[in-house]
């Protein structure tokens, strides 16, 4: 299983302080928000690779983090290099963008992952593993060993999520139904009369028997900006299971959206 992780975007809400820095790489104590992930991915035995797919004007940054020994300073002193720091190999992939305005949006960013590993794989022409497919700005209190054991017994694409009492916020992202088996009914982005209140993070498990529709996805009609595009996309058209985090949304994961947000994060937890 690969793990990507989506950090193409350039976090223009939080203004100066990601103009010219990447928001995954943003520090919260003594590592950054990435770092915190990844530290925890690491280590689940299935995962054999990381890849981070950024853009043109972020990779040089994130090129010199993975290269610089761990604990040395680096990026103007605004980080720590990591080198040796994880078991499994750490890649980086360029998407040749360089401004909000021309992002290719994530869906696209994990397609050109999925093409850049399939042009690895020579002499099959086809790239075979199982996805973990990651958003890189939030900060995690669980492990996804869990919501990987969960993909493994259903033997299904997955999906999670977590209780969300608040209506207001449950227009703002992705809401599914589920029956008892936890199989996704039906998944909705940003709807004004939320069916459930099963609320869907960016967090995703994409068996390697889906790759293909994966592939065709964009073509065949699938919104590019949000990963929660494709989500939908896959519900509509394959078997998708929901892992139902255990706790409420708040002790789950602290989402890093605004400047307020990562200071909030930055008094908190560092």
């Amino acid at each position: 299983m690969k793990n990507i992780v989506i950090a193409a975007g350039y976090a223009t809400r939080l203004g100066e302080l990601t103009k010219d820095f990447p928001k995954p790489l943003l520090t919260i104590g003594d590592n950054t928000i990435l770092g915190r992930m990844l530290d925890d991915i690491d280590g689940i035995p299935d995962i054999d690779e990381h890849i981070i797919v950024t853009n043109h004007k972020f990779a040089p940054i994130f090129e010199e983090w993975l290269k610089t020994p761990a604990g040395a300073p680096c990026s103007g002193g605004k980080l720590m290099g990591v080198a040796g720091r994880w078991h499994k190999p750490v890649s980086i992939i360029d998407d040749g963008t360089d401004s909000n305005e021309t992002r290719l949006g994530a869906v696209c960013d994990l397609l050109l992952a999925i093409e850049q590993l399939s042009n690895n794989k020579p002499s099959t022409g086809r790239f075979q593993d199982d996805l973990l497919v990651v958003a890189a700005d939030n900060l995690l209190f669980f492990s996804f060993q869990d919501f990987v054991n969960f993909s493994k017994e259903k033997q299904s694409s997955c999906i999670m999520c977590h209780h969300q009492p608040s209506i207001e916020k449950l227009q703002r992202t992705g809401v599914v139904v589920l029956d008892d088996d936890c199989r996704v009914l039906n998944m909705e982005e940003k709807p004004k009369e939320p069916k459930s209140t099963w609320a869907v993070p960016p967090f995703y498990i994409y068996r390697a028997e889906d790759l293909d529709m994966v592939c065709h996805s964009v073509e065949n009609g699938c919104g590019k900006d949000a990963p929660g595009n494709l989500a939908h996309y896959m519900v509509e058209h394959t078997v998708m299971h929901a892992w139902p985090m255990q706790g409420s949304s708040s002790e789950l994961r602290f989402d890093i959206g605004s400047l307020d947000t990562y200071y909030e994060a930055v008094r908190r937890f560092s």
